[in-house]
């Protein structure tokens, strides 16, 4: 079994050097990794080059800038592997998490292992998992909570999914769309409590910093999950997030209603509350009394 780790580069110079040692310490000879000089105006170009006459299981794809979407198919395309894997060029692996995973992944299309976030540094959650196997996909994206950790990093692929399946160029939340058209074709999931992934939290990123158009492309990300796998917490989730974006942009509320019952038991209490208030006011009414709380809270800070 052969495994790809695509890894995409653009101004991370500071970064990569353990990023690629990382992976390339996993103890896999039957691996390839991809880097994908994303078009990067730093030292990275070089760095890559180097890596690849160090390392003869290492191979470079140098491209015009085009996002990370974009490198991530690059680095796809060039794949020759069973099965896939992505990091993040800022992010790194605990050692031997690869060489755990692989007999996990043999028997199923989607394997997702346990993740560490730091900010400089500093560990600030963890993301643990269970030893569990899904064969309903709706189980696996609810009962997980999946749409809460949808990251394209800490999953092994069964490379035949991203047939007529690429990441989508120019969006953000990316990996939201992705995961779920994957899901639509897999059979079998896995998650593991083996192995870790570090995520190194920017604090300048996309997740941190985004505005009225980014979380709009969030809300249009789990709305169309939602078509597929509806219960009453997702759609309470995906009504924060709408609310979000109406306090951001005033725009028209994308989300549909459904009526919530406020006495549903797989609702949080503040669920419950929102629940009827979105039965008394519909959603534009609590999405412009959420706007208004927040305003006056600001005001007074």
């Amino acid at each position: 079994m052969k495994l790809s780790v695509i890894i995409p580069v653009y101004r991370v110079e500071a970064t990569l050097d353990r990023c690629v040692e990382s992976v390339l310490n996993q103890n896999i000879a039957n691996m390839e990794v991809i880097l994908v000089d994303d078009g990067s105006d730093d030292a990275c170009p070089v760095l890559c080059n180097q890596w690849q006459e160090r390392d003869n299981r290492v191979c470079v794809i140098h491209k015009r800038n085009g996002g990370l979407s974009d490198a991530r198919n690059a680095g796809i395309k060039r794949a020759t592997g069973d099965y896939l894997a992505f990091v993040d060029s800022d992010d790194y692996l605990e050692p031997n998490t690869y060489l755990q995973l692989l007999p996990l992944v043999e028997d199923c299309d989607i394997l997702e292992f346990p993740v560490e976030k730091s900010v400089n540094g500093e560990k600030i959650d963890i993301l643990s998992l269970q030893d569990r196997t899904y064969d309903n996909m709706q189980d696996y994206w609810i009962d997980e909570e999946v749409f809460e950790h949808c990251y394209a990093w800490n999953k092994l692929y069964r490379r035949e999914l991203f047939e007529n399946v690429k990441f989508p160029v120019g969006r953000v939340f990316e990996d939201i769309y992705t995961l779920r058209r994957l899901l639509l074709k897999a059979r079998c999931v896995r998650t593991t409590s083996k192995g870790l992934y570090h995520y190194c939290m920017n604090a300048k990123g996309i997740t941190a910093t985004a505005k009225g158009p980014e979380l709009e492309m969030l809300l249009d990300a789990h709305l169309a999950a939602l078509r597929h796998w509806y219960t009453p917490a997702y759609y309470m989730r995906i009504l924060n997030t709408q609310m979000d974006v109406y306090e951001q942009t005033g725009k028209e509320p994308m989300l549909r209603f459904r009526y919530i019952s406020p006495f549903d038991r797989s609702l949080t209490p503040m669920q419950k509350i929102k629940a009827l208030m979105q039965d008394i006011l519909g959603i534009k009414g609590i999405c412009i009394l959420n706007k208004a709380i927040h305003r006056n809270i600001y005001r007074h800070l």
